[in-house]
């Protein structure tokens, strides 16, 4: 359909001498023009600004007509923002503003043209420090993960160290413990020798004649055997360890802190500042000489306030945010005020 009307459009003959092919299309007259009579309607001051295109790339339409008076609509009621008709201007829309209708194509075209490519331009523009952005953010977290990294290297390295002088001490004062045991068995062997040996005269004395010389010598057998003394078994030295419950929050709290801030959108900061700061009935101003002598302060929320009686009643206005739970009660997620009678102390 739409191929059918474009080549109706091509083999259009020029309006305005009747002879030749009208290769052009005037938008403004909305007239078909062939190449000489073109160039005679862009010499006249009147059409000299009009714009042209291919005849090709023209679908002819049929003009909208009014409804009222079936002619066809050339102005604009700018007082009633609708298209009417020469019969309109004159009858039911007298006395409204007018302008051209191809004067408010053309008008709503550029303005349309002129904003469409601002805000392109300005989406390309926060579209390239978006991708910055993204990029810096990027970094940041390689960064971060870097930093992380070598922190835990760093604990690691320090906790092999630890170990390791850990085990030096333990081997150190164990082997200074295991040497005076060595030392001990050592000693205690030899005593095991020197009582054998000792044994051995014994049997051998018993093989020969009981005489005076036979006493001598268990006489000096009963010297050394005096002299033998057995050492008592020591307390042996003993070692334990006793491990700490080391948690995931123990390690955790060994490393840094990070903070990622939320995105936040212009709508976000415009909602944040439209937010209404709630209304405090704190900052009161009290003439001097109005003060009273007793000055009371409210035991919940630190507020002062003299007065002359003994006795007196504060009320304060506050409101109650989303899940604000209060004793006995728990309010629903919405706010809402209400009246609390604080509990005040004589000063």
């Amino acid at each position: 359909m739409i191929s059918d009307k474009m080549a109706q459009a091509a083999s259009k003959t020029c309006e305005i001498c009747v002879s030749a092919s009208g290769s052009h299309y005037c938008l403004e007259c909305e007239q078909y023009f062939c190449d000489n009579c073109k160039g005679f309607h862009k010499r006249q001051r009147v059409t000299k600004h009009h714009q042209f295109q291919s005849s090709s790339d023209v679908i002819p339409e049929s003009k909208s007509k009014c409804k009222d008076h079936n002619e066809d609509v050339s102005f604009v009621c700018n007082t009633c923002n609708v298209a009417v008709c020469s019969s309109c201007v004159t009858g039911s829309h007298s006395g409204h503003a007018f302008s051209k209708l191809l004067d408010s194509i053309s008008q709503l075209k550029e303005t349309n043209t002129t904003d469409l490519r601002s805000k392109v331009h300005e989406t390309t523009q926060n579209m390239k420090q978006i991708e910055e952005g993204l990029k810096a953010f990027d970094m940041k977290v390689e960064g971060i993960v870097k930093a992380i990294t070598e922190e835990g290297t760093k604990i690691k390295t320090m906790v092999d160290k630890c170990i390791s002088e850990k085990i030096a001490s333990v081997k150190d004062q164990s082997r200074k413990e295991r040497n005076k045991l060595t030392k001990l068995l050592e000693d205690t062997q030899m005593d095991l020798k020197a009582g054998r040996d000792l044994d051995k005269k014994i049997h051998e004395l018993n093989k020969t004649r009981n005489d005076g010389k036979m006493l001598q010598s268990l006489q000096k057998l009963t010297d050394y055997i005096a002299k033998l003394t057995i050492k008592s078994i020591p307390e042996f030295p003993n070692i334990q360890y006793t491990a700490k419950s080391a948690t995931d929050n123990d390690v955790k709290q060994l490393f840094g802190n990070y903070i990622i801030s939320e995105m936040r959108t212009q709508q976000t900061m415009e909602r944040k500042r439209e937010l209404p700061s709630p209304k405090s009935d704190y900052k009161q101003e009290v003439n001097t000489k109005e003060r009273g002598r007793y000055l009371y302060r409210c035991n919940k929320c630190g507020r002062e306030e003299r007065s002359n009686s003994g006795l007196i009643d504060i009320f304060h206005l506050v409101t109650v945010t989303n899940n604000f739970n209060y004793p006995l009660i728990t309010f629903p997620s919405f706010s809402t005020n209400m009246l609390i009678r604080h509990h005040i102390t004589l000063q």
